[in-house]
């Protein structure tokens, strides 16, 4: 689909995601505690910013207008999910296994042919995919060379048997 508009270079990347939280200790516990990002830098106890690997920050969480606030209702408007991506599926398992021992949900898992996922939410009821990409040369392409996408089961056993 075209708009006109010229299209944004192939490097282009999400940078960051900053989410309003109710409860700043307890995000922290959720995205550091449970999935491993590393807290780089708090102010006071209204915000923090966590990432992966020594970057700046991949996440801010602040309690600027929410502190004590309620999830957003299910049919409102707002973030889907935040998508964080593994870089291979040792990692994917790895992160599975903690979410899993923390005793937090899972919402779904799929096979969607360029990836696999896992779907939960964080503490504030923020939809979270964790996911890891299949090389491109792996991606399911239909006879033009379209993607052919899709959502088959995960077999999370199958995952996690890459780390035990």
């Amino acid at each position: 689909m075209s708009t006109g508009t010229a299209p944004l270079p192939a490097g282009t990347r999400i940078g960051h995601i900053h989410l309003k939280v109710s409860d700043l200790e307890q995000a922290i516990a959720f995205y550091s505690g449970v999935l491993g990002f590393e807290v780089t830098q708090r102010l006071g106890s209204s915000a923090v910013f966590l990432s992966a690997g020594g970057y700046h920050h991949h996440i801010g969480l602040n309690t600027w207008q929410s502190r004590g606030g309620p999830a957003p209702a299910p049919n409102m408007t707002g973030l889907y999910h935040s998508a964080i991506l593994l870089p291979d599926r040792p990692s994917l398992a790895a992160v599975l296994r903690r979410v899993l021992d923390a005793g937090i949900a899972l919402e779904g898992a799929a096979d969607h042919g360029v990836s696999e996922a896992i779907y939960l939410r964080d503490p504030d009821g923020n939809g979270v995919e964790l996911y890891r990409d299949r090389p491109e040369e792996e991606w399911p392409r239909g006879s033009d060379g379209s993607l052919q996408m899709g959502s088959a089961p995960l077999d999370l056993r199958d995952l996690l048997a890459e780390i035990e």
